[in-house]
């Protein structure tokens, strides 16, 4: 079986004492973080600032106690096998000024119970309700 392997940043600002995270609307329909697959001899956590910034003109200050990862199987167009391990971190933007890379249709910032309802995949809830707690032990309740 052949692995792949991605990183992306759940991106967050705080707005009034909240915070609102940032989703992306793929092409292909869905909603999720930025994130993309790895290149030749690039680390987990390089792939996840350069995907952020190649598909919404951002850049984050990376919180470096987080690193969650979920890993699934499918098939690719040929039927072959594949198994895919994405790895997360969580950044703060200080700018909602997104550039949106030709990979995307839209974008949304969201709290999190909004965030948890547009995220269309199960893995990506799971990995937003791990970060909200994260932030939550950091920031309080508050997040001021």
């Amino acid at each position: 079986m052949k692995n792949i392997y991605s990183a992306g940043i759940i991106t967050y600002i705080k707005k009034d004492s909240q915070i609102e995270y940032l989703l992306l609307h793929y092409l292909g329909g869905h909603w999720d973080f930025p994130k993309g697959k790895l290149e030749p001899g690039e680390s987990k956590l390089d792939a996840a600032i350069r995907e952020l910034h190649e598909e919404t003109g951002l850049t984050a200050e990376i919180h470096p106690n987080f690193e969650v990862s979920y890993t699934y199987n499918f098939k690719d167009r040929l039927k072959q096998p594949i198994s895919k391990t994405v790895y997360f971190y969580v950044g703060q933007v200080t700018d909602r000024t997104v550039v949106l890379s030709y990979e995307h249709e839209g974008f949304r910032w969201l709290d999190y119970e909004q965030a948890l309802y547009q995220l269309t995949y199960e893995n990506a809830k799971g990995v937003l309700a791990k970060a909200d707690m994260y932030l939550r032990n950091r920031y309080g309740n508050s997040f001021e």
